[in-house]
């Protein structure tokens, strides 16, 4: 079977039907237009209202205790449809990023790299399972950890799926790979300029200060990653026929891996190593010079050109491969302007300023440990809201920071406590419009996402809370 079908979830090799394989799964764009929906209803119910706000080295800040009521702007049914249309607009950097992505890739199978590429993986062995898992967690993480990798992980998750069948495992190990060994880095943020950057400076504490309790805390989440996949992938070896694992619409399962006995030709491993400096060259500029998905867009582009020159395909077939390619993940990049009609329908309501202030009246009478404990917790709540760190972030600190004051919790515990939340919801968010275009890409219905990562999500929640009873009890700062 070519890479290609597993990218587009159109075909599949020894798909398991019958009764047990059914789908009912309600579709991700059902689901985000419900949530729309709801959305809408509340702005005409919760009452509206805006805090000050004032420019600092242009930074927005929030003035604590000056939410003030303004007249209700409920949105009706008409603007929710303008919504939809603006976040469309508003994401068109994710949602091209991802339509090239499939592109480049479709382009760079097409030379057979790709193919015999891992074909040399074989099927896993537990030792080759493990040494797979090791490695994409730790090259992931480090680029979630300092930002080079967030909203772009919707690029690599094909390269995870082509990962994934080629040790023979389900699709979900593919999405599992890629994303949560992201935001296994990411969740801690150690050199994060998005958020943990920006969180920072909007609290008044150095940049990246903290690094080393926040570098401990990173280690735990990989390990835990780790530890979790090997488990998963160990139990889906004994036990092949479990449902818990063969959730995507179309599961490959026991065919043969990819490409296995092909032999990489010169002009195939050029193709490769094309493909990586340009990836390199990326990562390069990510780092020193800020480039995002704009210079991603243009990285994939020239990887598709580039490496089908190289394996002297024509013209007009490296055209044909990249719209062909792009055409099977419109279902995945279309979801990310939905999930962002979300916050424009939150925000143009005016509740949002409302729902911080009710938060931050929750947790003002606890005690310090418990209050980080709320502020972790309101962040992963807000985050439902505010699907974007930076929007969270800039809601949430200004309010927090003064709150943690006068409650003698440090600033660095604040800043981590809303760090952490939205850190581990952005992993079952059903808002998110990169999460969803994952899962949309993958044909993985989110319920059943969520059911898988469940423990997970419970042993990432123990250490960020047992990391901010730490913080607190340490009393991490400067201050």
């Amino acid at each position: 079977m070519e890479a290609s079908q597993i990218l587009s979830g159109t075909e599949a090799a020894d798909v398991r039907d019958g009764p047990q394989r059914k789908f009912s799964a309600i579709s991700p764009y059902v689901l985000l237009f419900a949530v729309l929906l709801i959305a809408a209803i509340a702005t005409w119910i919760i009452p509206a209202g805006e805090f000050d706000r004032v420019i600092k080295n242009g930074i927005s800040f929030v003035v604590p205790h000056s939410l003030k009521s303004v007249p209700q702007n409920g949105i009706g049914l008409g603007a929710v449809f303008m919504a939809i249309s603006n976040g469309m607009i508003a994401s068109a950097p994710i949602i091209f990023l991802i339509l090239f992505t499939g592109g480049a890739l479709a382009v760079l199978e097409k030379t057979g790299a790709i193919k015999a590429a891992l074909g040399r993986i074989g099927a896993g062995s537990n030792a080759q399972d493990v040494s797979v898992i090791v490695t994409i967690c730790i090259i992931f993480s480090l680029l979630g950890t300092v930002g080079v990798v967030t909203n772009s992980v919707v690029a690599f998750v094909p390269l995870g799926l082509l990962v994934a069948r080629s040790l023979g495992l389900p699709t979900v190990f593919g999405v599992a790979f890629i994303y949560l060994g992201t935001y296994s880095g990411f969740n801690s943020g150690v050199l994060n300029p998005v958020t943990t950057g920006l969180s920072q400076r909007l609290a008044e504490l150095p940049m990246f200060s903290g690094m080393g309790f926040r570098s401990a805390v990173y280690v735990l989440f990989v390990i835990a990653t780790i530890v979790f996949l090997i488990i998963n992938v160990r139990a889906y070896r004994r036990n092949p026929d479990s449902q818990r694992f063969l959730i995507a619409e179309q599961d490959f399962v026991t065919a043969a891996p990819i490409g296995h006995g092909t032999r990489l030709t010169r002009r195939q491993i050029a193709a490769l190593g094309f493909s990586v400096i340009a990836l390199c060259s990326f990562v390069f500029g990510a780092v020193e010079l800020h480039w995002g998905e704009v210079e991603m867009i243009s990285m994939f582009m020239i990887v598709a050109i580039g490496s089908g020159l190289i394996c002297k395909m024509r013209p007009s077939q490296i055209a044909d491969e990249f719209l062909a390619g792009s055409g099977k993940l419109v279902h995945g990049a279309l979801i990310v302007g939905l999930a962002r009609a979300i916050s424009t329908v939150l925000s143009n309501g005016k509740i949002l300023d409302p729902i911080v202030n009710h938060l931050s009246d929750i947790l003002a009478p606890l005690h310090p440990m418990f209050a980080a404990i709320g502020m972790f917790l309101s962040s992963a709540v807000m985050h439902i809201a505010i699907s974007s760190g930076s929007g969270e972030s800039a809601a949430l600190i200004p309010i927090f920071a003064p709150l943690g004051d006068a409650l003698h919790l440090t600033r660095q515990v604040t800043v981590q406590a809303v760090l952490l939340g939205e850190g581990i919801m952005n992993c079952f968010n059903p808002t998110s419009g990169v999460l969803m275009a994952v899962l949309a890409t993958a044909r993985i219905p989110y319920g059943q996402w969520v059911r898988f990562l469940i423990p997970l999500i419970l042993l990432w929640g123990f250490i960020s809370i047992a990391a901010l009873i730490v913080g607190v009890l340490i009393q991490w700062g400067p201050f």
